[in-house]
Formats: structure tokens, sequence, C-alpha cells
């Protein structure tokens, strides 16, 4: 599983020209799934996720996570962060998930992140998908497992 994290003012996703998911401070979340994932991948990104202090407190230190700043996420599934370029110039996606395993993994992965008290929305699974998003710091970190 790996997961790209941008830390944004706000973000939304649209579906040919209509706003689907939207918030404002919080995370926008690239996910992409291998077909070996499983519920012991989604537990420890939504760990690592909820629990992460990127946010700045009173001292300019990022020591404030998602539930002190009022935050929520965009999720959005991206099945190309498992894109193989090792081999010519297209890229290959044959180490991705096939999409009968990778969107029960999304759904499920969205849930546990709702479950956590914290608001989340989404984009729409294998959908061609328009991201509007204003990066924060910028702060982007890469989680995989």
């Amino acid at each position: 599983m790996r997961v790209v994290l941008q830390k944004v003012n706000h973000a939304q996703v649209a579906i040919a020209g209509e706003v689907v998911g939207k918030i404002g401070k919080g995370y926008m979340l690239l996910v992409g799934f291998a077909p070996t994932d499983g519920d012991e991948q989604l537990d420890y990104l939504v760990h690592k996720i909820v629990n992460l202090r990127v946010f700045e407190d009173q001292d300019g230190k990022m020591n404030r996570g998602l539930r002190d700043v009022d935050g929520a996420i965009l999720s959005i599934s991206q099945f190309t962060l498992y894109a193989d370029t090792k081999h010519g110039n297209r890229p290959g996606f044959s180490k991705a998930a096939k999409p009968a395993i990778a969107e029960p993994l999304y759904n499920r992965f969205n849930a546990k992140l709702a479950a956590t008290g914290i608001h989340v929305e989404t984009g729409h699974f294998g959908a061609d998908m328009q991201v509007d998003l204003e990066n924060d710091g910028p702060v982007t970190i890469i989680y995989e497992k």
C-alpha cells in the first residue's frame, strides 16, 4: 500500500466538472494498493495518518495533528502510484492491485479513517478525476507498508 499525503489549506476533487469531494484544512491523500494488501496495511497507515503531527503549534513547530486543527481528509484512489518505469517510456502497472481487489480495500481504508472521528471526503474509485489543492508548507509525506 502506498499513500502520498499532502498537507493542504483546501482541496477538492471533481468528475466531469462536478465537485464530488471537498475539504478545508487537512490532508489530501493519493492512495494505491498492491495485490497482497489487507487489513494489516490499512490499520497501520490509518494509525500513522490520523496521528501524524505536521501542523504548527504556537511556537511554529510541527507538533499538532488533524484533531488539533479540526482538519479533514480528502482520499483519492490512484493506482499509478504503482507505476513501473524501469523498462521503456510507457509505465506498466502489473504491481498495482486489480480493481476487484483495490476497490474494496479503498472503501475499507476510508471507512477506517472515518471511524477515527476524522471527517473524510473521497473521489470515485476508477473515475477520471480532476484534483485541485493548495499545498500548505509544502508538506508532502510518502507512506508505504
